[in-house]
């Protein structure tokens, strides 16, 4: 297959689709085998490689029709997840985790190195720059915007690898980002020595500010004892404004029998430390553990929203799953454990959904573990379209974020109109503060076009939030719409929602006596709160009220 004859059939096919002759995905798979006969092509042409052929200008007229996959980036972010190289995690192995350097997946701990994200890691040796750089083009290639990118920073705990470990993962993963389009920003960074010049940290994050491809968010995955208030402030310096710990069970008993290493009390001391320091907090779930039935996992989950001293920002649910090489897996070849069943799962997560309040996300739910990996426990990988499915059999309806969010919602073919959006607000305690959720929503269509998070801290020990109240979230969901670009047709970022939830927030801080606001900003979103008058403090953007 000659090169040229490959780019004429993609030009082609790219003409045909400017020229209003190719409508649908049936007319498009149609031209793509007719350029290929005629062209003897050993392959048709991908969607990434059609959109690749055309000017600027014919990329952003073809790239919504032609882009694969939208869910990527529906929320109004590319999400980018990296992993850690394999390490040992700092208490021992708890009963149902695989992976670890030391078993046989030779992988990083709790995975079993056939995820995705591991499967990507792996083929780049665990670099970090790579992996970014290789999923930055993967989504540029298949027709997304990638110009706000969300990191996910996984594989174990994070806050127990060295210090110098920690800063040149998260380094080389801004770095990739800042090079993606060009190394002109490495020329006017001050770096140190000559013959291999070292930018700083600090260095890379002032160009990510103002860079094409802008890191609007770092999530950190970490254990609850290892969140005390030296590794948050790790985390902020490094430019973390999310953190995911791995709670697990709300019950000590169950954390006791899981071999997990710590209790309830180390869950809730990290989740009120977080919260101070204005971090959006994600709690990650485990239903069945060993000394759990359904009805005590549906209990917990609803005490996680009852609770004050819980209340988490963000949910991912993962059943437990017999794997090989885990204590678990030999408790269960003894007949001393018996895994949950696909329907018996279903039935729970659609209970759960049922309880969840509409300041919560549901993230995920289930591992991206291969079937043929699990012996024994939820094999579908479909359980949250079919926990959906079941609620709604039942008269319910899950009203979490990620049901209601406009991207996801307008997908399924709902209308959303923008003279039904009213602002609203639910305020409610949690870990001694007070949370304030303050929403863009449709209300007649139960759509949730963007929010904000303010928080009035309990007790920041961080000296720059004192007497602040506390932006922890400022998020417009929808497609994601370019940095400097304008919204049109179904998009909602850039329509001024985020600065109206921001001008609210701050109404309603001055008014209960703050004087100052403090936000925790993606180091690529700094540059959007500066236009409203926030500066750089600290690891937050912050400003005086005066209202």
């Amino acid at each position: 297959m000659k090169k040229d004859d490959f780019n004429r059939a993609c030009r082609e096919v790219l003409g045909m689709v400017l020229a209003g002759r190719i409508k649908d995905e049936e007319q498009l798979n149609r031209a793509k085998k007719d350029v290929s006969k005629r062209y003897h092509l050993a392959s048709l042409p991908r969607n990434g490689d059609i959109i690749v052929q055309g000017t600027p200008e014919e990329q952003a007229a073809t790239k919504e029709f032609l882009r694969r996959k939208p869910v990527r980036t529906i929320s109004g972010v590319a999400v980018i997840a990296v992993m850690t190289s394999p390490a040992p995690c700092p208490h021992g192995v708890c009963l149902p985790c695989p992976g670890g350097p030391n078993s046989v997946f030779k992988s990083p701990q709790s995975y079993m190195g056939k995820e995705p994200a591991a499967m990507r890691a792996i083929r780049h040796g665990f670099d970090p720059y790579m992996q970014v750089h290789s999923r930055l083009t993967q989504l540029k290639e298949i027709g997304h915007d990638v110009e706000k990118v969300e990191l996910i920073v996984m594989g174990g705990t994070f806050s127990a690898r060295s210090l110098d470990y920690q800063e040149w993962f998260t380094k080389r993963c801004l770095e990739a980002m800042n090079d993606f389009t060009g190394t002109e920003w490495r020329e006017k960074a001050a770096s140190i020595g000559t013959a291999v010049p070292y930018i700083p940290l600090e260095e890379v994050q002032k160009a990510n500010e103002t860079a094409a491809i802008r890191n609007v968010g770092i999530t950190f995955e970490t254990r609850p004892d290892w969140t005390r208030e030296e590794h948050v402030d790790e985390f902020l310096r490094l430019g973390g404004t999310k953190v995911e710990i791995g709670v697990q069970s709300v019950y000590d008993f169950v954390l006791t029998r899981m071999q997990r290493g710590h209790g309830v009390a180390e869950i809730v001391e990290a989740n009120r430390v977080l919260r101070d320091s204005a971090f959006k907090v994600g709690f990650h779930m485990m239903p069945h553990l060993p000394g759990m039935d359904t009805e005590r996992d549906l209990k917990g989950f609803k005490k996680l929203f009852e609770d004050p001293r819980f209340m988490p920002d963000y949910l991912k649910i993962y059943p437990t799953l017999v794997t090989e090489g885990t204590p678990l897996y030999r408790l269960w070849e003894a007949g001393e454990y018996e895994a949950l069943a696909d329907e018996e799962a279903v039935e729970l997560i659609a209970d759960i959904k049922a309880v969840l309040p509409k300041w919560v996300r549901l993230q995920r739910i289930q591992r991206d573990i291969p079937a043929q990996q699990i012996f024994a426990g939820v094999r579908k990988s479909n359980i949250r379209q079919l926990a959906e499915e079941r609620l709604k059999e039942k008269g319910g309806k899950c009203r979490c974020i990620r049901c209601r969010e406009v991207g996801h919602n307008i997908l399924k073919g709902k209308q959303v109109h923008e003279k039904d959006i009213e602002l609203t607000m639910e305020t409610y305690e949690a870990c001694g503060g007070k949370e304030h959720f303050i929403a863009f929503e449709d209300l007649t269509a139960d759509v949730l076009i963007g929010f904000t998070r303010l928080r009035f801290p309990a007790s920041p020990h961080r000296s720059e939030l004192e007497n602040a109240a506390l932006i922890r979230e400022l998020h417009v969901y929808g497609s994601m719409v370019p940095v400097g670009k304008g919204a049109k047709g179904a998009d909602w970022q850039h329509r001024g929602y985020g600065k109206e939830l921001l001008e609210h927030a701050e109404e309603i801080a001055y008014d209960a006596g703050y004087r100052k606001l403090s936000i925790i900003s993606g180091i690529g979103a700094r540059e959007y709160y500066r236009k409203f008058g926030y500066a750089l403090e600290g690891g937050y953007m912050s400003k005086n009220l005066k209202i």
